[in-house]
């Protein structure tokens, strides 16, 4: 990496980094784990408690949160967001701005060789399949099986990867 990419970057000296990982332009990481050969785009954020396995893929403008999860293999479409708060409000009820001890980080995990799509939305509290594919623009409420091939708000299920069975999302 030279001098110039290393300006336009924010790695936080808590990082964890593993070995080999490229990581582009503009980026903000802090208080995360990253594994070996990841390949981290411009523009993404990862927070704080975040792990990311061994040769994932994030791509540019996505947002991985604390709480969440990429195991290896991973692939992160551009402007995936995940989603680690079920009730998000800027302040208590008593009007106060809210700080972390007002709010539930809930975990979120993506297995072993999944790929979500661009523009998805992953909300908290699922996991997402080893090898299972979340379409482009997907909105991800449940938790998706292994294998599987799911798109749009996650309504039914559009297929299976390989020789795995149907799934019924009912």
């Amino acid at each position: 990496m030279n001098n110039s990419e290393q300006l336009y970057q924010r790695i936080a000296p808590d990082v964890k980094l593993g070995q080999r990982v490229k990581i582009f332009a503009f980026t903000n990481l802090y208080g995360c784990q990253i594994g070996d050969d990841v390949k981290i785009g411009t523009f993404v954020e990862i927070q704080k408690g975040a792990r990311v396995g061994n040769r994932c893929k994030i791509s540019s403008h996505s947002f991985i949160c604390e709480g969440v999860t990429l195991e290896d293999e991973v692939f992160i479409g551009h402007g995936v967001m995940f989603i680690n708060d079920r009730f998000p409000r800027a302040a208590t009820a008593a009007g106060a701005l809210q700080t972390e001890a007002d709010w539930n980080c809930v975990p979120t995990v993506v297995k072993r060789g999944a790929s979500i799509g661009s523009n998805a939305t992953i909300l908290c509290g699922v996991e997402i399949g080893e090898g299972a594919t979340v379409g482009a623009g997907s909105v991800v409420t449940r938790d998706v099986p292994a294998g599987a091939v799911v798109a749009g708000i996650q309504r039914e299920c559009c297929g299976a990867r390989g020789n795995l069975p149907q799934f019924d999302w009912q």
